[in-house]
């Protein structure tokens, strides 16, 4: 397991926790391939999900979703199509999977003629194995007790450690962290990939000797913020409007982040194909996508979504994948993260931080 593929998974709430759910109708469809089985994270997540999405998905194409969850889905999509009987039909899970798994023979490839809402989504939102689902961002938090006056909004003052003295923390896994080093060197953020590998190992050498923790955990990231152990941070921006809502001394910029997008991909061999396809396209409907932060931290992935009106202004001011936000920020390309070179920078990543 590349740690690529943990980009997304690592920042869930669950961190462990599994469940299994049914969206039940009032009037169940009669035949079975009127049905599908949807797999995703769990959590909090999850749940958001089912109540902004997938209910109404069911409810408009009259089909059953059967629910289920894991925290790495991975291994089960080899396991589950090595078998030749596939149980799972959509999964959500991040977009480097759906990418190795298109490569792999395990993830079908999408026809977009029959997923229009798909096919009006930006170029660089989809790829010929998955669509893109919802949206977060590797974003440059800080203090604001620390740092009252000019706060930090760029990975260049991140670096500069005279300008803006304190603590600091990175997370202990080289993507967006490489995209990060870039960009405090220099690199615009649309100008990033390929990545220079050495470059980026260079600037970092350079704020190695400063940061005092290097993190595991979503969760360990917004306690190392709220409880004043670091003065500025990368972090993910959901776990930090969460510090916010509840009260602490925090902020952030979007400027520079790093958008990251989970996925929908459907294995190969699905029990269910035709059916499946019919809720991906539901499933990146413009309403529906907008129901989504309503109830959780996470962007829409279809842009469209932000002009149905279900969005309010002051929220779509809060979301990473709200347009004015997106412009500000690198969208990962996880083909590069997947590709040969990505995963020597994760092998790289390991011997640096033995170092």
């Amino acid at each position: 397991m590349t740690f690529a593929l943990h980009s997304a998974l690592l920042r869930r709430t669950l961190l462990g926790a599994s469940f299994a759910l049914v969206t039940t109708l009032t009037s169940l469809p009669a035949h079975a391939e009127d049905q599908i089985t949807f797999v995703s994270q769990g959590g909090a997540y999850q749940k958001a999900q089912t109540v902004a999405i997938l209910d109404p998905a069911a409810k408009t194409l009259n089909i059953t979703i059967n629910q289920d969850s894991i925290p790495d889905a991975w291994p089960a999509i080899k396991t589950q199509v090595g078998s030749g009987k596939p149980t799972w039909d959509v999964v959500d899970t991040p977009t480097g999977y759906c990418l190795r798994g298109g490569e792999q023979g395990l993830i079908e490839k999408l026809d977009f003629s029959k997923i229009p809402n798909a096919a009006a989504m930006p170029a660089a939102y989809r790829s010929d194995y998955s669509v893109a689902y919802e949206f977060y961002s590797s974003v440059l938090a800080y203090s604001q007790k620390t740092y009252a006056g000019i706060a930090p909004n760029s990975w260049a003052d991140f670096w500069d450690v005279k300008k803006f003295p304190g603590r600091r923390a990175l997370r202990n896994h080289p993507i967006a962290t490489l995209e990060a080093a870039l960009m405090a060197d220099g690199v615009a953020p649309d100008k990033l990939y390929p990545l220079d590998v050495d470059r980026a190992f260079r600037k970092l050498e350079e704020i190695k000797p400063y940061v005092t923790v290097w993190w595991t955990s979503g969760a360990q990231s917004a306690q190392l913020l709220n409880d004043g152990e670091v003065d500025m941070i990368m972090a993910w921006n959901g776990r930090v409007s969460a510090l916010i809502d509840d009260g602490a001394k925090v902020g952030f910029t979007y400027n520079q982040g790093v958008l990251q997008s989970t996925s929908l991909c459907i294995l190969k061999g699905a029990p269910n194909l035709p059916t499946a396809v019919r809720f991906l396209n539901e499933a990146v409907d413009p309403v529906n996508q907008a129901n989504l932060p309503l109830h959780i931290d996470y962007g829409p992935a279809n842009p469209r979504a932000f002009d149905t009106g279900v969005i309010k202004p002051e929220r779509a001011a809060q979301l990473p994948s709200a347009p004015e936000n997106a412009a500000k920020q690198a969208l990962m390309s996880y083909a590069w993260w997947s590709s040969p070179a990505g995963e020597d920078a994760e092998k790289r990543w390991v011997a640096f931080m033995q170092k």
